[in-house]
């Protein structure tokens, strides 16, 4: 079953128990996936669909932190409740051993000798890690380990 059957099947379950919460979260990803697909004009496989989560995901990363320094906890209880449904979802994080593997490894493919290739690191880590890790935390992790 692709990652996006899931979803409309989870949507669909949770029309059943009548989870409201539930079900405005999962209408809400099936949307961005619904729009994607007709904003490009072809259908998405999974790794389209991880990409559609994922960026999901860090928009309610970023107004979690902002509607927690505003002090609105009521707000920041829904991004959290969301981004908990987005989780289940996306692939596993990868550990920071794992992360550092993964650029080691892409470091050694490009040849990198400095901050003038991270474009090229991280154009090979992408794919490797697209819904997996933080692509700002990596940027930073390939920034440092290219800089020294």
């Amino acid at each position: 079953m692709s990652l996006k059957e899931r979803i409309q099947d989870d949507v669909k379950q949770s029309m059943r128990d009548r989870d409201r919460e539930r079900t405005g979260a999962l209408r809400l990803v099936s949307a961005a996936i619904k729009q994607v697909e007709v904003d490009t004009r072809q259908e998405l496989d999974d790794a389209g669909v991880v990409a559609v989560l994922d960026k999901m995901a860090k928009q309610r990363r970023e107004s979690l932190e902002q509607y927690e320094k505003a002090g609105r906890e009521d707000l920041a209880a829904k991004e959290r409740f969301e981004l908990d449904v987005l989780a289940e979802f996306l692939p596993e994080p990868l550990s920071e051993a794992e992360l550092a593997g993964l650029i080691d490894a892409a470091i050694a493919e490009t040849g990198a000798g400095g901050m003038q290739d991270m474009g090229q690191v991280m154009a090979a880590l992408k794919p490797q890690v697209q819904g997996r890790a933080d692509m700002k935390a990596l940027s930073g992790a390939v920034r440092a380990r290219l800089g020294a």
